[in-house]
């Protein structure tokens, strides 16, 4: 029975979203509004469940605790709702400072080490020998080819000549609108690869709708 009022709001839900293909409408809004709350409570539950009971509330029952330790997050988490009262919001400065810094550091380390480096280190390996005999030197070149002009793509240094226009030279001109063919090549692929996706999970949904419906036919 409960399997089966599941699959009745599954399925009731799939269609209030597919309505919006005639238009915006109540239906597809309920759907959506119910999507976001889901998604909305499913993360508060994450975030007391996974950060603020093991890391804010559990250390305060842990006699072995630095007290430093389990006073720095509590002082910077009162100082964050801080922001809630007007009169006191200056307070919040600081924690929020320190949140901007992480976030910016972690996504600068993870960007050169995870992305930059990476493709750096993948570039140079594509001519080892058990790279080299599963993509080819022409693969090899071309990955390499295609990392260093995307790369040039980005370089904005120029020279200065007295009345004329500020350009770069002609030679990284010309590695960067090849850089940009490759770029456009990658965000074609992308594009390409989110089409097939939304296509599968269509179809996905369609025979879902199909098969409910066989289960209501005699």
């Amino acid at each position: 029975m409960t399997d089966a009022l599941w699959t009745l709001v599954a399925f009731l839900l799939t269609l209030a979203v597919l309505s919006y293909a005639i238009g915006d409408n109540p239906l597809f809004r309920i759907a959506i509004y119910t999507f976001v709350g889901v998604s909305a409570g499913y993360l508060a539950v994450v975030l007391i469940d996974h950060i603020l009971i093991p890391k804010l509330i559990a250390p305060l029952g842990n006699s072995g605790a630095s007290w430093g330790i389990v006073a720095i997050p509590w002082l910077l988490s009162l100082l964050l709702l801080a922001r809630l009262v007007p009169r006191l919001s200056f307070l919040g400065t600081l924690p929020l400072a320190f949140l901007v810094g992480v976030g910016s550091a972690v996504i600068i380390s993870g960007a050169l080490f995870g992305t930059l480096f990476g493709q750096i280190q993948a570039a140079g390996l594509s001519f080892s020998p058990p790279q080299r005999e599963s993509i080819g030197w022409i693969g090899g070149l071309i990955l390499l080819f295609g990392t260093i002009t995307t790369l040039l793509y980005f370089q904005f240094t120029a020279r200065r000549t007295p009345g004329k226009p500020v350009t770069r030279p002609p030679w990284v001109e010309v590695a960067a609108k090849i850089g940009q063919a490759f770029i456009a090549i990658t965000l074609g692929a992308f594009f390409a690869g989110v089409i097939q996706t939304s296509l599968t999970v269509l179809i996905t949904r369609l025979d879902f709708i199909l098969q409910f419906l066989k289960t209501l036919l005699p």
